[in-house]
């Protein structure tokens, strides 16, 4: 009886893999006659650009998203926050900043459960340099932002990113570390009594399948409106702001624009699958590769927002040397890309 179960998912799967496969491949031809015969707009003008952009983009995303939240929810059913939580608690300060900074790219977080995680970690004995690795790490290296940077700008750009953000985790966690800021945590959190999270069985396969459905509804069923919005932001400076208008204000030439790009990221409160859309529309228009990416990471990892969470933990001194501290991590990613790329 589970074997006949398990071939029947197993047919399920292929038969809709094959199908993804196959709208993902059609997807260029299908927004071109989309756009120019049925819609029936002129080649050329601002507008059938934007509408393009707008029709090919959203499906190329969601399939994109849908595939690898549900490849990533299965990674994660053998990474809970609890588990995450024992690995990290006692390790050594940098071996354990390394281990955090990777784990925060498999478990499941957001800016609302940074309290509970932050009181869970350094309850159980995690540094808080550590603590902070794992925070900056979490929200901005995570599967949503890598799997939209590969599939709109390919491999080599998805790797740039992985790698500043997981090399911003590891070095300002560092930092944080060495600074030795446990006295700027509210006093009430180290009085705070966490017992030892029980050892659950391990999930079968079946149940690790379930996870990556479940990933797939809440994370696409929550973010796919940002989607929509930040493709249309796009499409729209896609189709109507001039290239040399990103190029004087957002180019290479521009010295002050990585800064002025990080300033402007921290206000925003999006996520990746909002603000990547916009990111591969200023690229288009001749904006440089590092300060695209300084906006992108200031928006995602340094969000005001975020900021007044953690207060309910920390106290401003670190709080302001956390955004610090990342804030410069962000700038020399964006001044090095302009330089070497």
């Amino acid at each position: 009886m589970k074997s006949a179960r398990s071939l029947k998912a197993a047919v399920w799967g292929i038969l809709l893999l094959t199908a993804w496969f196959a709208l993902y491949r059609n997807l260029a031809a299908a927004s071109h006659w989309l756009t120019y015969r049925v819609l029936g707009m002129t080649p050329g003008q601002h507008l059938a650009a934007a509408v393009e952009f707008f029709v090919f983009e959203v499906p190329k995303v969601l399939l994109l998203l849908v595939l690898i939240v549900f490849a990533v929810g299965i990674v994660r059913s053998f990474f809970t926050p609890e588990r995450t939580r024992r690995i990290l608690s006692g390790r050594r300060e940098f071996a354990g900043n390394i281990l955090a900074a990777l784990l925060g790219i498999v478990t499941p977080f957001c800016s609302c459960s940074a309290v509970p995680l932050f009181i869970g970690f350094v309850t159980t004995g995690v540094p808080l340099g550590v603590t902070f690795s794992f925070l900056i790490s979490a929200p901005m290296v995570n599967e949503i932002a890598l799997v939209l940077l590969l599939g709109l700008f390919g491999w080599k750009v998805a790797a740039i990113y992985l790698a500043t953000g997981l090399l911003i985790a590891l070095i300002a966690g560092w930092i944080i570390g060495r600074l030795r800021m446990e006295r700027h945590v509210e006093e009430w959190v180290y009085a705070v009594q966490t017992g030892p999270a029980a050892d659950d069985a391990p999930p079968s396969w079946p149940e690790r399948f379930q996870y990556g459905r479940d990933a797939v509804r809440d994370i696409v069923g929550k973010v796919w409106l940002y989607v929509v919005l930040g493709i249309a932001v796009g499409a729209g400076i896609h189709g109507y702001v001039p290239e040399g208008l990103m190029v004087s204000v957002m180019g290479k030439g521009a010295w002050w624009s990585v800064p002025v790009a990080v300033v402007m990221g921290v206000p925003m409160y999006s996520n990746a699958a909002g603000i990547i859309p916009i990111v591969q529309a200023l690229l288009g228009k001749g904006a440089a590769l590092g300060t695209v990416l300084a906006f992108m990471m200031s928006v995602i990892g340094l969000s005001a927002p975020e900021a007044v969470i953690l207060r309910k933990v920390l106290k401003w001194p670190l709080i302001l040397t956390f955004f610090g501290v990342v804030a410069a991590g962000i700038l020399l990613v964006g001044y090095l890309f302009n330089a070497i790329l």
